[in-house]
């Protein structure tokens, strides 16, 4: 996720792997607000819920984006620091709509709220993230 050393080019999101293997799509990126869709299907637990672990992975995965697209501006990078989640509800099918905005854009720390909500609407868990901005590596 490091953008090219001397840019302040916004960075563009490119998925991982295990971004990938989950389903994660992008629908909109900024400094302002990302956006993403999971399917529910192939990231449930044994009980046949979202497993809460993907809820955190893609949560943080969208949050870190966020993050990396605000340091982008400022020719740094970013790296988390801290995340915590609060599961509210669970889903056992559909689409997860995963939506990350800043609460404090720094030049040292960023922080992110992450909602995560079906698709009705209801909020099925709220992730905050802290990223630590660096000097890109050359």
């Amino acid at each position: 996720m490091t953008p090219e050393t001397g840019s302040t080019e916004l960075w563009k999101i490119t998925l991982g792997e295990l971004d990938e293997k989950m389903g994660v799509k992008i629908v909109e990126e900024s400094v302002d607000r990302v956006v993403a869709t999971m399917p529910v299907e192939g990231n449930r637990q044994s009980f046949g819920l979202l497993h809460g672990g993907a809820s955190l992975a893609v949560g943080e995965a969208v949050g870190s984006w966020a993050a990396v697209i605000h340091a982008s501006t400022l020719g740094k990078t970013a790296v988390g620091v801290d995340v915590s989640a609060t599961h509210h509800k669970s889903a056992r099918e559909g689409t997860i709509t995963i939506t990350a905005t800043p609460i404090h854009l720094g030049g040292t720390l960023t922080t992110h709220e992450v909602l995560i909500t079906n698709e009705t609407g209801q909020r099925l868990c709220t992730l905050r993230i802290t990223n630590l901005l660096l000097d890109r590596k050359a």
